[in-house]
């Protein structure tokens, strides 16, 4: 596969994930719901990057991809801040013990939106 078929497969992922936050944010399962945004949000910058410069790091830590994503171009750099806050919530939705309020996985959702709908957009998609 090229790095647009990739591009598209994060992308699909993206859009599953970002599907799956709002079924569970309907259902009140607050930090699935920001789990799932946050993976949402990782897909939609790996179609970017993928899309603008045929490549994406797949860094553990993911501290490298919010500076990948602005790097990638204008409409990577606009989507910066919201990576990051989306990021900001990763460790709490997938490795803390304590719960996500509703209010941030509301949020969570709100931003994985904006960048599934910017990956749709920059791939053509």
């Amino acid at each position: 596969m090229g790095a647009r078929d990739d591009a598209l497969s994060h992308l699909r992922k993206a859009r599953e994930s970002l599907d799956a936050a709002g079924l569970e944010l309907d259902m009140e399962l607050h930090t699935a719901a920001a789990s799932s945004a946050v993976l949402a949000g990782i897909n939609a910058k790996d179609a970017i990057c993928l899309q603008l410069t045929g490549r994406t790091g797949k860094a553990e830590d993911h501290r490298s991809a919010a500076p990948e994503l602005a790097a990638a171009g204008p409409a990577g750099k606009a989507l910066e801040s919201t990576f990051r806050r989306l990021l900001g919530l990763k460790t709490a939705a997938q490795y803390q013990a304590g719960p996500i309020s509703r209010t941030d996985a509301t949020k969570a959702v709100e931003w994985a939106t904006r960048m599934v709908d910017a990956a749709r957009d920059v791939t053509g998609s």
